[in-house]
């Protein structure tokens, strides 16, 4: 039986004031869907079985390239951290395992994994960190890490992969994730073509310690912080990296690392047609990589890219499992309270595509009816589809509101209590 952080019998409470008219929701969303064709259980049931993870870095506040203003009740290492995470779950049970960065957690494997098991939470992707120097590190990232041009610094940014793949192991993870910061700020500053080949020597080194039911997902960033040139700029760049590197190196999308108006469902459609897609970093975006919360933006571009997800689902895509794990930083809200409500948003999109009517959408397509296309898509994303997700959540545990039920259980306040105030000032988005 796993700890709760907040009380099961307040969670109750609060889902009991809600439960009639949540049954009458679901009923009438039922019967809605029922002249479609769609069998709201059916749906209910598929949804209550996706999940995401969250980031560990994500229950702290963010900020931006000039100040960081940190909130109450921040956490003061991944023990923390990792409460935090589990508060999430309790009441969306829609993230069940959290994603750690190294070394920002490190800590000891054995108690790392007796944490994780006292609060019912498993350990997604491994995050390596070469876009910053730790302390004590040998050699600086300032002018990049896997691609510098000196061999020693290369020599570490690797050893610290491997480093995330033994810690990794010990906690039961099953993928490591590589962004690196590395790339230029002038034109004439890096020979691009050699920073390339650099890159994928050290990348194939890392490869080569993968355990076998390991992936390794490489992640394309068109600027920052280098602001001319990237060295893994776009998804192509990231195709050719995939493919160089072997069958167990995939290609991960982040929805904020893409120029405006980039066409991320169709990179998505081409990634899985090609056996290529690893999974996602979920967040959204204004004008760059503004790591907002899930659909807080553009909902309708979330829907688009679950549209492509449930249509290979529904084809039945060979070795389809692309891992979901959140991404963002939250500079003015609690960032437990944005993760529940991006948790939900990215549910709310997976079950808007699921009700999609698949044969209507291919006729028309085979017709060039454009207009009935593009309606047949519409129909199923304004479909209100809130009483799915909160029926899901009921069922499993979790609460009808969370956000209302989060705040009810005076969490922050009490969390705030507990752990010294963090000291403001400094820069950096992390």
């Amino acid at each position: 039986m796993a700890e709760f952080r907040i009380a099961p019998d307040l969670v109750a409470a609060e889902n009991d004031k809600r439960a009639a008219a949540l049954k009458s929701d679901y009923e009438a969303l039922g019967a809605t869907l029922a002249r479609r064709g769609v069998d709201i259980e059916a749906v209910t049931k598929k949804v209550s079985e996706f999940f995401v993870a969250v980031p560990s870095w994500g229950v702290g506040t963010g900020g931006t390239r000039f100040a960081r203003f940190p909130g109450t009740g921040e956490p003061r290492g991944i023990f923390d951290k990792l409460d935090d995470c589990a508060v999430i779950h309790q009441l969306t049970q829609a993230t069940p395992t959290v994603s750690l960065h190294i070394p920002w957690d490190k800590a000891d494997a054995k108690e790392l994994k007796a944490k994780g098991d006292a609060l019912g939470l498993g350990f997604d992707a491994m995050n390596s960190n070469t876009f910053s120097d730790a302390p004590g590190q040998a050699h600086s990232y300032k002018y990049g890490s896997l691609s510098h041009v000196d061999a020693a610094t290369r020599a570490q940014a690797v050893e610290h992969n491997l480093e995330c793949i033994e810690i990794g192991k010990a906690i039961g993870s099953k993928a490591l994730t590589v962004w690196i910061g590395d790339g230029s700020n002038f034109p004439g500053q890096s020979n691009f073509t050699k920073a390339f080949e650099r890159y994928l020597a050290a990348m194939a080194e890392i490869y080569k310690a993968l355990p076998d039911d390991w992936r390794l997902f490489s992640e394309h960033k068109m600027y920052e912080p280098a602001f001319y040139s990237t060295v893994v700029q776009d998804w192509g760049t990231n195709y050719l990296i995939a493919q160089t590197l072997g069958p167990k190196a995939f290609c991960l999308v982040d929805l904020g690392h893409h120029a405006p108006n980039t066409n991320i469902e169709m990179i998505v459609a081409r990634l899985i047609q090609f056996g290529k897609l690893g999974g996602f970093h979920f967040n959204d975006s204004k004008y760059g990589d503004d790591d907002l919360d899930a659909g807080a933006i553009e909902p309708y571009r979330l829907f688009l890219v679950f549209n492509e997800l449930v249509d290979a689902e529904h084809r039945g895509v060979k070795g389809f499992h692309p891992a979901h794990m959140i991404d963002q930083s939250h500079n003015v809200t609690d960032p437990i309270e944005s993760l529940i409500s991006s948790a939900n948003e990215i549910r709310r999109a997976y079950a808007q595509a699921l009700i999609v009517d698949r044969k209507a959408l291919a006729d028309y397509q085979d017709a060039n009816d454009a207009l009935m296309a593009s309606e047949t898509l519409k129909r199923a994303y304004r479909a209100d589809v809130e009483p799915i997700l909160a029926e899901a959540r009921r069922r499993t545990g979790g609460a009808i509101d969370p956000v209302a039920a989060y705040r009810a259980s005076g969490y922050r306040k009490k969390v705030a209590s507990e752990r010294p105030a963090s000291a403001a000032g400094g820069g950096g988005i992390i």
